[in-house]
């Protein structure tokens, strides 16, 4: 059990102290407190239900250039003088790392930190989950077309996450999500095509209507029936706006530190150069109201600030946290993201593109004809040169209307190349000139 009579910040600064007094020369630790309550249903049965509660702590240990990190879900007092023991006598044998360090006193983030409004104190219960999921299922297997139902389900979770550290630096924040979601699939002439549709919000009250989500996973289920296999062929790709996370994610994952330091990026050598169309501007804004991404520090207690990642193209820097900026000669970004155990990783904030001047329409008319894709799924990444690829389906359209449904395909091709053929607008992402092989 845990100790009652502290408050998790004097449990923090204890476990601190203790390390210190054990011979750690530095030391951090982590505090999350999770509630999470998730269900699902089927064919308006219920299926499963969920709940999760817990409460973690993580050290992490610095003995000169070494260090190691443990975790434990037990708070009482002796598992945390077990944990700090053992956190050192790892830390001892662990081998050196010359970059291995708490983050610089000058780049933490000062108090008061900003309210980004991330926290609903609204607690779901049960029956209000299964009663949003049931009529989201409903609203879905209602389309004509649609024959099977794959479920809805419907989550609620809250978070708290505090570190402190043996430098000084003490900081927390709350959190809720709120998400719902359905999937189905339409038949038609012995042909099947599954459709779904899923949000997820902060607060409540920004949740679509149970019934809206539920319709439009119907409406993609049905509208992909019919769908036809096409002729390998070169043509212009346009990317719905709900897939640009995945677009993007190869770029982002090519500017982290962490692959830069390794070589594993086909990015690492192009600090300053033009990589997409100078109709690209990639935004990491870790200050948006009730944002997904959103945070007043980063998991090292570094200040965090908006950034243009890429501006008209140009990569402007990497995503650093504290050992990789120590590597490249660089300081830490902000970027920093850990577990309650292991060192900290690299990851960003509210990643969207800037809008442009064309919406999906427009888009299509300047294209005339090519592959507007819906679902991606197994995309496959070389880091090291860029050769990219994706099984998708979508729509097939001419003379910038939509013409049929497709199916059963992959588009490849570098995405270095996307520098001379990458269009974004202010609903839909991007589209480039790419290979469309059958499967």
């Amino acid at each position: 059990m845990a100790d009652a009579s502290l408050p998790t910040a004097d449990i923090l600064n204890d476990i601190l102290s203790a390390a210190l007094k054990a011979g750690a020369d530095a030391a951090e630790a982590v505090h999350a407190d999770r509630r999470t309550l998730s269900l699902g249903v089927r064919n308006g049965e219920l299926e499963e239900v969920e709940r999760e509660e817990s409460r973690d702590l993580g050290l992490r240990v610095f003995v000169g250039r070494r260090q190691a990190t443990v975790s434990a879900s037990d708070l009482s007092p002796a598992t945390r003088d077990r944990l700090v023991e053992r956190a050192v006598a790892m830390a001892r044998l662990a081998p050196e790392d010359p970059y291995a360090d708490l983050a610089p006193r000058d780049r933490l983030a000062q108090g008061p930190h900003p309210d980004l409004d991330l926290f609903d104190p609204t607690e779901c219960t049960a029956e209000a989950l299964e009663a949003a999921a049931r009529q989201a299922e409903d609203a879905a297997r209602a389309t004509p077309g649609v024959s099977i139902s794959e479920g809805g389900s419907a989550t609620w979770s809250a978070s708290d996450w505090r570190l402190v550290t043996s430098h000084g630096f003490d900081g927390a924040h709350r959190g809720s999500s709120f998400s719902l979601g359905v999937g189905v699939i339409a038949a038609r002439d012995g042909a099947k095509e599954r459709g779904s549709e899923h949000r997820s919000v902060r607060h409540l009250s920004d949740l679509p209507d149970a019934g809206t989500i539920g319709a439009e996973a119907g409406r993609r289920a049905v509208a992909r029936l019919g769908a036809r296999k096409i002729a390998s062929t070169t043509a212009p790709v346009i990317f719905e706006n709900r897939l640009a996370a995945q677009v993007i994610s190869p770029f982002v994952q090519a500017m982290a530190g962490t692959a830069v330091t390794r070589g594993v990026s086909f990015l690492k050598d192009r600090l300053g150069q033009q990589v997409l169309s100078d109709a690209v501007t990639l935004i990491d804004d870790p200050f948006r109201p009730r944002g997904l991404g959103s945070t007043p520090f980063d998991d090292e207690g570094v200040a965090v600030e908006r950034r243009e990642l890429i501006s008209a193209g140009v990569i402007n820097g990497w995503l650093l946290n504290t050992a990789s900026a120590a590597q490249l000669g660089l300081q830490t970004t902000g970027h920093a993201s850990r577990g309650l155990a292991g060192p900290s990783g690299v990851s960003g904030h509210n990643l969207h593109l800037e809008p442009g001047e064309r919406d999906r329409a427009g888009l299509m008319a300047d294209a005339k004809s090519g592959l507007l894709v819906t679902s991606m799924f197994g995309p496959s990444l070389n880091p090291n040169t860029g050769d990219w690829s994706a099984g998708v389906s979508g729509f097939w359209f001419e003379d910038g209307q939509i013409a049929w449904p497709v199916s059963e395909i992959t588009v490849a091709g570098n995405l270095l190349a996307w520098r001379d053929g990458w269009w974004s607008d202010r609903t839909w992402s991007s589209g480039v000139r790419s290979t469309v092989r059958r499967c």
